[in-house]
């Protein structure tokens, strides 16, 4: 197995530098496909603005490579709708998408439910929180897609660094330390049950691109085990070698605070639980405790383990491709 994650690392694994926009351009303009571009946004009116309007700049005005961009608002109490709009995309509320199915809270139900309402031939999914943006983060992921007909889904690798707060409003950058739930909890996984994917360096990151012809045949896990989901259900549909990854360069975030990775690392470990044993076990919760008047007190929450089928399956969604 060690030698077949070599061999992948080898002949899947590419840096953003390895396909000039030029070359992505004229594979595009060749092949007629298409690029959707959908930032799933829930409270991100800081950093939404300025990742639509380098979109939009480099990829749209300057250069042809993205059709559309589309923001899906999961909720959002703050101003990320009109944020994002006036910095140029077309925004959608989750709610206003298959109204029939009552939405259910969670980044994977926003995807999922992002397949209605973008039209490309390639989907690219870049997380709304990110600060600095490059347009490399899509020209990364989107360009093997276009040169190589035998790539499904690309997923970005990058540096993660983790800024720990001194109370001063500034802190102590340490590198590489950004991904903790993935050296917890999904690298380990993954090494254990499906050592195929162990050459992904960011399996749970939320910068990848994918044709649609695969994501409509994808479940959908809805909360946050969407990405190792759909990591694993796509190794099993289309093989190794129709995924790949692009180093871009380095991913700079907000982090979340130890209890809300404590919420994500159980729904990863639920999506991974399903795959490994689908219908035999009892719906979760996970407990944690906050210190209150009387000391430690729990909090329980419900693990986010709710799926949406392949959107293949659903009707409006056949009907349209249809039209």
């Amino acid at each position: 197995m060690l030698e077949e994650v070599e061999r992948w690392l080898a002949t899947r694994s590419w840096s953003v530098a390895d396909r000039p926009l030029r070359q992505i351009l004229a594979a595009k303009q060749r092949t007629g496909q298409t690029v959707s571009v959908v930032l799933p946004a829930l409270n991100e009116e800081e950093t939404v603005g300025d990742i639509v309007a380098v979109i939009r700049r480099d990829l749209m005005e300057r250069s042809p490579l993205v059709d559309e961009l589309v923001v899906v608002d999961s909720g959002s109490t703050d101003r990320t709708f009109e944020v994002a709009a006036a910095a140029g995309a077309r925004v959608v509320h989750r709610d206003e998408i298959l109204p029939r199915l009552p939405a259910v809270p969670g980044k994977g139900e926003v995807l999922w439910r992002s397949l209605l309402v973008t039209r490309g031939d390639i989907l690219c999914f870049v997380d709304a929180d990110l600060r600095d943006f490059s347009s490399d983060f899509v020209t990364g992921i989107v360009g093997p897609l276009l040169t190589d007909p035998g790539i499904a889904l690309v997923k970005a690798m990058y540096d993660r660094p983790l800024t720990v707060s001194d109370g001063s409003g500034s802190g102590t950058v340490s590198a590489g330390q950004g991904g903790r739930v993935t050296e917890l909890m999904a690298r380990p996984l993954l090494n254990m049950h499906w050592p195929q994917l162990a050459g992904f360096v960011q399996p749970l990151g939320g910068e990848y691109a994918a044709r649609r012809s695969l994501l409509e045949r994808l479940p959908f896990p809805v909360g946050y085990g969407v990405e190792l989901g759909m990591l694993v259900d796509a190794l099993h549909l289309v093989g190794l070698d129709a995924l790949a990854q692009v180093d871009v360069g380095v991913r700079k975030h907000r982090h979340q605070d130890g209890q809300a990775l404590g919420r994500m690392a159980a729904a990863i470990y639920r999506t991974a639980q399903l795959r490994l044993a689908r219908g035999h076990l009892l719906r979760p919760a996970l407990t944690q405790f906050e210190r209150g008047e009387n000391g430690f007190e729990p909090r329980t929450y419900p693990v986010d383990t709710e799926e949406r089928p392949p959107m293949a399956g659903i009707a409006e969604y056949a009907a349209r491709k249809v039209a």
